[in-house]
Parts: C-alpha cells; structure tokens; sequence
C-alpha cells in the first residue's frame, strides 16, 4: 500500500492476554477503528448515514476478511493501523489493511465490506461511490487521525 489512511494506535493492557502480547480479536477492534476513521476521512461519517432523513438507515457491515498474523505486538507498542481502498463493487467496497510497528509488519487483512439499508445490501449512495472512487484513483494522501 503505497497511499494509506493512517490510525495510530497505543497497545493497552485490555488489549493483550496473560504474557502481554496482543489478543488477536484485538487487531480486529484496531481494524474497525481505522476502517471508520478512513470512512470519516472520505466525509461520510457513520452516524450520519444511520440518521439519514433521506430512507431507512444505511450502514456497512463486514462481508468478507481474510486476516494473516505475521508478528506480535506488545504491551505499550504505538502501531499504525494503515487502511486502503482497493477496490468498488456494486454495493461492497474491498480493503486492505495492515498493523506496523515502526514500519514492521504485524497484521494484515483484505477486507470486504457491504452497504446495507433495511437488513439487505443495497447499492452504494451516489456520493459514498464517489468518495470510495476518488480515494482508490488518487490515493489518499498519507493521514493521521
């Protein structure tokens, strides 16, 4: 991934188990946060589009993630969750994400994710497509939260 969003993100103690290494549903959590926050970057903020007067509330959900642990982290480590468009479908969007410490590869994963309104995909609102457009032809530039 050469344009990325960018999340730092400080290991706690809730974040490992018993020898202070990192839980791996922990770097799920810490893909959540970066997959929102780039969400928030591309200006489509998630409590918007739930309180959307427009029609029932829309919301993207995880069709698909592949996840490969490489390294572990650690109590007090400062990671980058690093997120990127990689690809737009009809009504899903594919990502990859990856968790660095100091440039070291930790985690990666190829996400997919789904529009949904009312409990079903549906296609993606004409301005979510657009922002998802813009950041997979241009890139978005390298940014911190």
């Amino acid at each position: 991934m050469s344009t990325v969003h960018t999340l730092p993100v400080r290991v706690y103690w809730e974040d490992t188990d018993a020898s202070g290494l990192v839980y791996h549903t922990s770097y799920i959590r810490f893909m959540e946060r970066g997959r929102t926050e780039l969400l928030r970057t591309l200006g489509l903020v998630q409590r918007d589009l739930l309180e959307s007067p427009a029609g029932a509330p829309i919301f993207f959900v995880v069709r698909k993630m592949d996840v490969e642990f490489e390294r572990p982290g650690r109590m007090d480590d400062l990671l980058a969750v690093e997120t990127a468009v990689t690809a737009i479908g009809g009504a899903s969007v594919d990502l990859e994400q990856r968790v660095v410490r100091d440039g070291e590869l930790l985690v990666k994963a190829r996400v997919r994710v789904v529009c949904v309104e009312g409990g079903r995909a549906r296609r993606l609102p004409a301005q979510a497509r657009e922002s998802f457009l813009t950041a997979l032809r241009t890139g978005l530039s390298h940014t911190e939260c």
